[in-house]
């Protein structure tokens, strides 16, 4: 243990570098861009460290094209036998960066303890920490009883149906060959996520009638109406999702109350350029509605629906259409899971404590691993502070990335009958 703790904190300026390698390709989504480059700087560092390597491209996807091709990667490593086989996996896809940065967002800054960068924490330090992991153990020169298998994919930040779940599809990762997989998403280092919330997203469109600006009277205004449904949110559905709480462990723990949030919204005529004065006649809103295992589904699109007809009859000529966007159930990781164990195990010697054991406030690539490659012996555990994702100016703390390295190289170990 003392010779792999060695390893990997002499392999730092390594796992430093190569973070920021991945942090300076700008693998932005939505479109997807410069998912090749990144799937192959990923591949070739899984073949330096002694990984057989191929690159799953998501043939017959919709998100796939010839200007934006979603490549995955993937790396294994035989041990004596092929299981226990143990599945480290990180997305490269990192959200638009925003405003408001002090630092160049894709120059893979390092300074004072800390690499900064879209994507720093969510996921690409992730992906370093499950490299080294694995290559730690290589170059402490312990011999691997089962074998490991790491993972590059790609659109996690707009549903994964391109990466994680096109894997599961084609039965890279599933029961048949696969007995753990850890997710090596930000979880402070100190947390193990055991599951998440559901998600629904969907669109409401409110149709209303074109007249002149100035006489609004002999119209019917699509956004005054779409104002009366959000009315009816704030006042009376908000507060109802704010009393409800799941016994899952949810952190933060405001997340463990059932919320919305309203994604986006669009009506009448573009703000910019000139108008010309008429009644809008078209409005639509995305909404994101995180549900609760003790909610379910069903009762949660009700609560939806009820709350439009209530809008619509009590509205004159209020007129709505709701569209189903995405569903995503809840998730949890079995209890006495043998990933749990073996991470907390590993922690309880690298930390000095035991992980805190909690459910993400969002989604990630968990619900493809379980629902699709029947792998419930999975949690999300890897380096970063979560509340920074999607944050101007995130970084990852080189400690952080070092410790959690440390963690999932024991882990390893301990899931693959290695040590």
């Amino acid at each position: 243990m003392d010779r792999l703790f060695r390893v990997i904190e002499d392999a730092t300026d390594e796992m430093v570098d190569f973070t920021a390698e991945l942090l300076k390709i700008p693998t932005v989504n939505p479109p997807g861009d410069a998912y090749v480059a990144c799937a192959e700087a990923i591949g070739r560092r899984l073949a330096a460290c002694d990984f057989t390597v191929d690159y799953p491209v998501a043939e017959g996807r919709p998100e796939h094209t010839a200007t934006h091709p979603r490549m995955n990667v993937v790396g294994l490593r035989r041990g004596r036998t092929m299981r226990p086989l143990v599945h480290l996996n990180g997305h490269f896809d990192v959200v638009p960066a925003g405003d408001g940065w002090t630092v160049d967002p894709f120059g893979g800054v390092v300074r004072d303890g800390k690499i900064y960068g879209r994507g720093s924490c969510d996921m690409k330090a992730g992906i370093t920490a499950a490299v080294y992991a694995a290559e730690a153990i290589r170059r402490a020169g312990i011999p691997l009883a089962g074998s490991i298998e790491v993972s590059g994919t790609v659109d996690e930040e707009s549903g994964g149906f391109a990466g994680m779940a096109w894997l599961a599809q084609q039965g890279r990762v599933s029961a048949d060959r696969t007995d753990a997989v850890i997710i090596t998403e930000p979880t402070d280092t100190d947390r193990v996520y055991v599951g998440h919330r559901g998600v629904y997203w969907f669109e409401v469109t409110t149709s209303g009638r074109i007249a002149h600006g100035s006489m609004p009277f002999l119209g019917v205004n699509a956004i005054a109406h779409m104002g009366v449904i959000l009315d009816r949110m704030r006042r009376e559905l908000l507060p109802a999702l704010a009393a409800r709480t799941t016994a899952v462990p949810v952190q933060p723990p405001l997340a463990r109350h059932a919320t919305l949030n309203i994604n986006g919204i669009a009506g009448g005529q573009p703000v910019d350029g000139i108008q010309t004065p008429c009644v809008a006649d078209r409005c639509r809103a995305v909404f994101d509605r995180r549900f609760l295992a003790e909610e379910g589904f069903a009762a949660t699109r009700a609560e939806i629906v009820a709350l439009l007809e209530e809008a619509a009859q009590t509205v004159p000529e209020l007129a709505y259409e709701l569209r189903d966007l995405m569903v995503v159930h809840p998730v949890k990781t079995p209890d006495g899971a043998s990933v749990v164990s073996a991470l907390d195990g590993a922690a309880r010697t690298v930390l000095g404590r035991p992980l805190v054991v909690a459910a993400s406030p969002g989604t990630y690539d968990h619900k493809h691993v379980d629902r699709i490659a029947g792998v419930p012996n999975c949690v999300a555990y890897g380096p970063g502070i979560l509340a920074l994702a999607h944050q101007p100016d995130e970084y990852c703390a080189i400690d952080d990335l070092v410790q959690s390295t440390k963690v999932l190289a024991l882990a390893v170990l301990g899931l693959t009958g290695s040590g």
